[in-house]
């Protein structure tokens, strides 16, 4: 939405300054990012896990300790995935056998074998190797698929690099894609996460544009734009650049919670010690995963020879005057479906299938040895009848007693796949009597036959969207998405196929937790709470199941005085447990944030400087109507309910997001 000249000038005058990212050191310093002595070991690990081994091979290793790497287990290329799982069972029942052993006989012989598993833990004590007993974990090897990472990566490099020094951040952020998807922009993971830079959905939607039409995630070079805002973000709020990187992983609000558990920034400290439920072997591997591929991609020849990059991506960019079908565009610009598609991998099935149009202001990358079109050239040559002002509005179908998606979708003539994610629901979902249905474009009542289904994650069809993310991903499972936790577990990949289908990540990333919100909505030991922004007595009482009155004799407020964003309150916890008060608290603002992101879009960040008088109701109108948690979001050091005259504080520029309809 365009300003106004009046609010344009509000905003020149309370604007001080502004630039792409606030704190964020110019480029990279030699210190930047640290490579602890203390951590090189687990980064030699996982060295030898991107270049030694392939994924027909593995390691049988400590989880806690990864110098320890018990054996390597090399397996036949047409292995079945459940031999290989009974190989890695047994080697790792026989290890569990020898420490048992090697624990009980304290200083008697040893046997070889016994003899060299113990050499392994140096002067570990027999107490340490009793534990060690369940710690054996299974690595498949990544070489294979991170030498292809190198190869993609040549493609995107010179975006990527252009990109972080546009905002000022580290040139060695660069290679975080390796350890994410290995650069391929169509990965999707079991949990949701997708594209070139793994976003969740509802991360993502913070930073770009994601609906029925697009999803920025699968554009390599939108996400990356977002991926930088995000890791620029975290390192505001965390202070360092090996926190801000963990936290692309484990979360914000996560990772601020080991530092304040901890009292302490340093990232060995938190690796070493810190004890979460959530804080498992992904995070505590993700930044030492980080510089172990950033000492790969800077020395390919070392690991891996001579190595041909692809050239880098180039095409031509021509915002689309108007809501147009892709069939319409196809005719014009005299493009193949399949290149065209591969330029433009951000627009989902729908748009390709004719269900929804190529949205207004669309940046569509058309090839550069074709015609050189212009937004102008193109709005000439299309008829008038073919631009329209906006999507065609879905058809609705009220359920009736006895309907299920499959005998809609044969009613209408639409593939059932198509009617599924058109309504964000899973192809075997039931109906609810009374419940509305959308229906596309030019569905009428006949007979039809099935239509393929949807291309897996990871094809050359970027444009498609699996069926598994299609179930999972709606704006209304947006929320619950963000919260899914994959905790490492006894399971892990023994096959090229097992590893892409759980995670397109390298290794570390089997648990996802991303998410830009630094908020700690837990309940400490004396069961207060920090209040957070958009929260009231009244939300506490419904999730406590108690009166907003009883609360406020427990805490000795009056009935005047409002809650305070930041200060402690005191709850009632005898109806209700930590766990359930905590969930829902989440969801409240995991709904709230879901909902304005359907519509707005963070662009940047400014500086404010405090005027007398302000506070955080005046700062967020001065600011454009800001909501108050976002705001606070973006400065988690500064106590808003005793804000001072001079005091800087980071404003979040943010945009309305185009309605797909």
């Amino acid at each position: 939405m365009k300003p106004t000249p009046h609010k344009t000038r509000a905003r020149a005058a309370l604007l001080a300054c502004f630039g792409a990212l606030c704190a964020v050191p110019v480029l990279a310093s030699e210190s930047a990012m640290p490579r602890p002595a203390a951590l090189e070991s687990d980064v030699q690990f996982w060295i030898r896990v991107y270049t030694q081994i392939d994924t027909n091979a593995g390691f049988l290793h400590d989880q806690y300790n990864l110098a320890v790497v018990y054996e390597t287990l090399q397996f036949a290329p047409d292995e079945s995935q459940s031999a290989r799982e009974h190989e890695v069972d047994a080697h790792r029942a026989a290890l569990a056998a020898a420490l048992r052993r090697i624990a009980a006989a304290g200083d008697a012989p040893l046997s070889d074998e016994d003899q060299r598993i113990r050499d392994l833990w140096g002067t570990a004590s027999l107490a340490r190797l009793r534990e060690a007993v369940d710690d054996i974990r299974f690595q498949l090897g990544q070489s294979d698929r991170f030498r292809a990472g190198l190869i993609r990566a040549g493609a995107w490099e010179t975006h990527i690099a252009e990109t972080l020094a546009n905002r000022g951040l580290p040139a060695e952020l660069a290679v975080l894609p390796h350890v994410e998807s290995s650069f391929n922009p169509a990965a999707y993971s079991k949990v949701g996460a997708a594209g070139l830079w793994q976003f969740m959905r509802s991360t993502g939607r913070r930073y770009m544009r994601i609906d029925r039409s697009v999803d920025d995630r699968l554009d390599p070079f939108r996400s990356t734009e977002a991926a930088a805002q995000l890791l620029g973000y975290n390192y505001r709020v965390l202070g360092t650049w090996p926190l801000a990187i963990t936290a692309y992983n484990h979360g914000t609000a996560g990772m601020l919670r080991a530092k304040e558990t901890l009292g302490t920034d340093d990232i060995v400290a938190i690796v070493r010690r810190y004890n979460s439920r959530t804080f498992g072997f992904a995070s505590r591997n993700f930044y030492v995963s980080f510089l172990a591929a950033l000492d790969i991609d800077h020395n390919p020849d070392k690991y891996f020879g001579a190595v041909q990059k692809q050239s880098e991506a180039r095409f031509q960019v021509v915002p689309v005057p108007g809501y147009v079908s892709m069939a319409t565009l196809e005719h014009l610009l005299h493009v193949q479906p399949d290149e065209l598609r591969a330029l433009n991998p951000a627009l989902l099935r729908p748009v390709w299938d004719g269900q929804l149009r190529v949205p207004r202001d669309y940046r569509l990358r058309l090839p550069t040895d074709g015609e050189q079109w212009t937004t102008e050239l193109l709005a000439h040559q299309l008829n008038p009848h073919e631009l329209y002002a906006g999507q065609p509005q879905p058809k609705r179908y009220k359920v009736q007693q006895g309907d299920t998606l499959a005998a809609l979708a044969d009613r209408y003539g639409v593939p059932i796949d198509t009617l599924a994610r058109l309504n964000r629901l899973r192809v075997s979902a039931s109906l609810k009597v009374g419940r509305s249905i959308d229906l596309p474009e030019g569905a009428t009542v006949q007979v039809a036959s099935a239509a393929p289904a949807p291309a897996a994650g990871g094809t050359a069809d970027l444009g498609a969207v699996p069926a598994a993310v299609a179930e999972r991903e709606s704006a209304e499972d947006a929320a619950a998405v963000a919260t899914i936790t994959v905790v490492a577990s006894r399971e892990q990949p023994v096959s090229a196929a097992q590893a892409e289908a759980l995670s397109p990540a390298l290794g570390p990333a089997a648990e996802i937790q991303q998410s830009a919100d630094p908020t700690d909505y837990g309940v400490a030991h004396d069961d207060s709470i920090r209040v957070a922004a958009e929260e009231t007595l009244g939300h506490y009482a419904d999730w406590l199941g108690v009166s907003a009155q009883h609360l406020r004799d427990l805490n000795h407020m009056s009935m005047r005085k409002p809650v305070l964003v930041g200060h402690r309150l005191k709850l009632d916890f005898h109806k209700v447990s930590h766990d359930v008060f905590e969930q829902h608290r989440r969801e409240y603002h995991q709904q709230l944030q879901a909902a304005y992101f359907a519509a707005h879009r963070i662009s940047g960040t400014e500086i404010y400087i405090a005027r007398p008088g302000d506070s955080l109701w005046t700062v967020t109108k001065r600011a454009g109507q800001l909501p108050e948690w976002l705001l606070v979001q973006y400065n988690p050091d500064v106590d808003f309910s005793e804000l001072r005259a001079g005091m800087q504080i980071v404003i979040p520029r943010v945009e309305e997001v185009g309605n797909s309809g």
